[in-house]
């Protein structure tokens, strides 16, 4: 009897331990979402030093609808999709390019914010379009889409060379000092910066390649890609979505 007992008591716990470990993703409710603070506007820290941005607001939103707290973790971007597959966050979060590559590693959920690639230079340089490039220094953010759009795009051949950097603000400042002469990186970030400094930057006139924006989760949860992607639905439906668009962008961005 007392061995039996055993067992029951060890199966009880294994239910309890299950149940507590759902696919459903996050602990007690709680959200971990990996970010790049240094992603404005979309995920960045403000003079105050706290985390804001569009898709701050926009997954505070969604964890609302889904009953959910959520964590915002800065991470290595090079290293996000290892952060996502080891369990030390549960989405990845902040201006995540979908592509045919990322889809082999991550869950998405349907696109919610359109963007494209583009050279941002000075705003009193002589290039204008891609073909001015051959021959000058460009830099953009490691193992980010910028990369993935300036390798797609034979110009790259052309470059005296590609300096990489753990993130968009680093290149910026590259550029700005003269070390650069221009920078690969999302539009949405690229607008952001100008509109701030529009006598120091300035864009291209041709761009590199257009772009989708996703959420992504760990392969195999696929029960919080679902509850995700009704929460997003539901923010879409009720104008949410659009009020946080038009409070970062001027206007609503987000994809129906």
């Amino acid at each position: 009897m007392k061995r039996q007992g055993i067992w029951v008591l060890f199966v009880i716990l294994a239910v309890a331990i299950i149940g507590g470990c759902s696919s459903s993703g996050g602990k007690d409710g709680q959200l971990v979402i990996g970010i790049d603070d240094k992603f404005a506007p979309m995920g960045f820290r403000d003079d105050n030093n706290e985390i804001v941005g569009f898709d701050i607001d926009y997954a505070k939103a969604a964890a609302a609808k889904m009953g959910r707290e959520v964590t915002f973790q800065p991470i290595d971007w090079s290293a996000k999709e290892s952060e996502l597959n080891s369990g030390r966050i549960d989405m990845i979060w902040n201006g995540y390019t979908i592509t045919d590559e990322r889809k082999d590693k991550v869950l998405f959920t349907k696109p919610y914010l359109e963007n494209s690639q583009v050279v941002v230079v000075l705003a009193d340089s002589a290039l204008n379009k891609l073909q001015d490039l051959a021959g000058h220094e460009i830099g953009l953010q490691s193992l980010s889409s910028a990369a993935d759009a300036l390798d797609a795009n034979p110009i790259k051949a052309e470059l005296a060379g590609v300096s990489e950097f753990t993130d968009n603000v680093l290149a910026l400042t590259d550029l700005k000092s003269g070390r650069l002469d221009g920078v690969v990186i999302d539009e949405v970030v690229a607008r952001y910066y100008i509109a701030k400094e529009p006598d120091t930057y300035k864009l291209m006139e041709e761009s590199l390649a257009p772009e989708q924006y996703g959420i992504g989760i760990k392969k195999g949860n696929e029960d919080l890609l679902t509850e995700l992607q009704k929460a997003l639905d539901e923010l879409s439906s009720d104008g949410t979505a659009a009020d946080i668009s038009t409070k970062w962008f001027g206007e609503n961005k987000v994809l129906n």
